[in-house]
């Protein structure tokens, strides 16, 4: 019996803190309709979330299309096919290593940071000191955090896109020895409109998932250090395995 009281007590604490999720999403995207519009804090954190990833997305997607070119043209070499090592690059990166990998990496930089920024602020008394000004705090901080998420993600996974075709090609083209126009010819024969919608709609969802996630353990940190900690560590690791999951129900869909 305290088994079973047990595995009931995990449910109800499961589908209480899934609901509360979903009420603090609906309603951080329900102040986006009423006034004052946080149009120059949407637009601080689009340059948080945005632009200061950058680096790090470019340097991450270089060196992710050199790894796939070369594990790749050793790999098609074996069938004589090296004439689609473009092909293989490239569509992998918009299906899936672009959309995933830059989500991850602004999950680690920009996603942490966010959760720490407003459970500072929450231990500090600094949400309720909104409240007393009758500021909602949703509406201040969460709301332009979700939206510059929705926006800065997808740009950032075009980057990375754009960044990995081209590391690939430095190695295939430059270091391998691939025909440069076969190379492009293989790219445009292979990728479809619908492999590009997919990868938006990747991009679109994850940028949601992680200011979603890291927004709302920010929120709700508890009133401590070692708290703080643990919303930080539970926000970077429930969005990681969130952005996968996600990413196999999408493709599943997709494909």
């Amino acid at each position: 019996m305290k088994l079973l009281e047990s595995v009931g007590q995990w449910a109800l604490t499961s589908v209480a803190e899934m609901g509360r999720m979903l009420m603090f999403v609906v309603s951080a995207f329900a102040w986006l309709t009423r006034p004052p519009f946080r149009i120059i804090q949407t637009i601080k954190q689009l340059h948080f979330i945005g632009y200061k990833s950058t680096f790090v997305v470019v340097l991450t997607a270089a060196f992710t299309g050199m790894v796939l070119a070369l594990q790749g043209y050793h790999t098609l070499r074996k069938f004589g096919s090296e004439g689609l090592l473009g092909a293989a690059v490239a569509v992998s990166m918009i299906r899936e290593l672009g959309p995933v990998l830059a989500a991850l990496m602004v999950t680690a930089r920009a996603g942490s940071a966010m959760t720490a920024e407003i459970g500072i602020m929450r231990i500090t008394e600094q949400i309720d000191a909104l409240d007393t000004m009758a500021v909602n705090p949703l509406q201040y901080l969460i709301t332009p955090k979700l939206v510059a998420g929705l926006i800065g993600v997808p740009l950032l996974v075009a980057i990375f896109d754009v960044v990995g075709i081209y590391g690939g090609h430095l190695v295939g083209v430059e270091l391998l020895g691939v025909n440069a126009g076969t190379y492009w010819n293989s790219i445009e024969s292979a990728v479809e409109w619908k492999d590009v919608y997919g990868g938006i709609l990747k991009s679109v969802s994850f940028g949601l998932i992680v200011s979603w996630i890291c927004c709302y353990k920010g929120f709700y940190t508890r009133m401590s250090a070692e708290g703080l900690g643990t919303a930080t560590t539970e926000a970077v690791v429930l969005s990681s395995v969130l952005i996968l999951v996600w990413d196999y129900f999408l493709t599943s869909v997709l494909m």
